[in-house]
């Protein structure tokens, strides 16, 4: 697979959890977890397994810093 977003994340499957409409699924990224909510569809159709390498693809128009 290809893809044009710059912002990857690669990191190991740790926890998928089904809802009604959607799944949260939870990548280690570098022992930071980074969560994404997909479709239920999304997750059948990929046949996500906990402990499979994947990657978290970042697609927005604008991020923001903060501090206190």
């Amino acid at each position: 697979m290809k893809i044009s977003a710059s912002n990857q994340l690669k990191g190991a499957i740790v926890e998928i959890v089904k809802g009604a409409t959607t799944a949260h699924v939870k990548l280690d990224v570098g022992g930071a977890i980074v969560t994404s909510a997909i479709t239920n569809a999304a997750d059948v159709e990929l046949k996500l397994p906990v402990g499979q390498q994947a990657y978290a693809v970042v697609k927005a128009s604008d991020m923001m810093i903060a501090i206190d």
